[in-house]
């Protein structure tokens, strides 16, 4: 899966970035192998500078899947790595939903299609 990253008011250092491509990597399970040309949208950063209470970081990953709508998670933490792993978890229920849904389609297919035949040869 090819992954798009864009930074805002922070620098994208080696380990962040190995961090992200971790967790954006481990979602591609969810996905199926027909659909090779999904594309995975990244945008990670500091919202602003003006909390009392330190930064606030936030982390937004969307997956662009041929044929299918895409898939968006966003958060907002205190920490980065918090951020990108909350961003990650929305996107991993949304993609679990749209595979078990392609699944149980599939079998009431299939249920359909065994009814018919033992109609046929009864």
């Amino acid at each position: 899966m090819k992954t798009n990253i864009k930074v805002t008011n922070i620098e994208l250092t080696p380990e962040i970035k190995d961090y992200l491509e971790k967790k954006i990597d481990s979602l591609e399970k969810f996905i199926e192998k027909a659909d090779s040309s999904a594309q995975a949208w990244v945008e990670i950063g500091v919202s602003t500078k003006h909390h009392q209470h330190g930064d606030i970081y936030r982390a937004e990953i969307q997956i662009r899947i041929p044929n299918a709508n895409s898939v968006r998670g966003v958060s907002e933490k205190e920490t980065l790595y918090a951020a990108i792993d909350e961003a990650k978890e929305e996107v991993k229920k949304e993609l679990t939903k749209i595979k078990e849904k392609k699944i149980s389609l599939a079998r009431k297919g299939a249920r359909m299609f065994k009814r018919l035949t033992s109609f046929f040869y009864e």
